[in-house]
């Protein structure tokens, strides 16, 4: 599974995801089965420790699901690659030390992570040393999120690093380092331009947030090949808000006489 969703991520294949927020493997399962191709397990923004992680992961697994992790900080990349991620998203990738950072914690090979295989990745010690490590050097993908300002002047250099695999606009942040009012600002939408035409220059994959299908599809327009839409709270929200006007509409029923 996660050597397919690495070849499609960086083959730039069309991909759909959500960000998972539950500390539950249910959520996943049901994401998994309906169809989607991965999920960002939400550790920066989620009440999600290692235990729900390890949950969570469990259940993209068992559906087939592409389990991306969006760590809070560089110390926890290592448990999340060995709980079996199928990649790690680090915030606020500004520069170029950063990336680096974030390159060297995701590889054995000329990188600093440290050895076990004892664990998922490595199918708790069924997979042996160099073969384990050949694998995750392969199949892990190592994603910086450009959500600064002081990360645009810097993208050129911060996507041109060897091992980075590809970047996650984020928009929100983006919008508050600029100090704009919204991630529709003209501002906000060149530097996202900015971004993803630099992206393509070097033949980088790029995911961006979506609200939708129709907004995918103009990010898509200009490079962009991994889209995420909601998260599974936000879907279950949308869903039963439906479900409720749907009732509250129905019409009384005529009383009899």
């Amino acid at each position: 599974m996660s050597t397919q969703f690495a070849e499609r991520f960086r083959g730039k294949e069309r991909l759909l995801g959500t960000f998972a927020k539950f500390p539950t493997s249910h959520a996943c399962e049901i994401l998994g089965e309906a169809g989607l191709d991965f999920v960002i397990i939400d550790q920066e923004h989620a009440p999600l420790g290692r235990s729900a992680l390890d949950q969570i992961l469990l259940g993209c697994k068992v559906s087939g699901l592409a389990g991306l992790v969006r760590v809070p900080d560089f110390s926890d990349v290592l448990c999340a690659l060995d709980t079996g991620a199928a990649g790690i998203l680090v915030p606020h990738v500004y520069d170029l030390e950063r990336a680096q950072k974030l390159v060297a914690l995701a590889r054995y090979r000329g990188g600093e992570r440290g050895f076990s295989n004892t664990n998922r990745a490595g199918g708790y010690g069924r997979v042996g040393m160099h073969d384990h490590i050949a694998r995750q050097d392969r199949d892990v993908l190592a994603l910086a999120m450009i959500e600064d300002q002081a990360a645009i002047e810097n993208v050129d250099t911060i996507l041109r690093l060897d091992g980075l695999d590809g970047i996650f606009v984020g928009q929100g942040d983006l919008t508050v380092s600029m100090g704009a009012e919204s991630p529709r600002s003209p501002e906000v939408r060149d530097a996202v331009s900015k971004v993803l035409a630099a992206a393509r220059n070097v033949g980088k994959p790029v995911c961006i947030m979506a609200a939708d299908a129709e907004g995918a599809s103009f990010f898509e327009t200009l490079g962009a090949s991994a889209f995420v839409v909601s998260n599974d709270q936000g879907l279950m929200r949308q869903a039963a808000l439906r479900l409720v006007d749907a009732f509250k509409a129905i019409p009384a029923p005529a009383l009899k006489e």
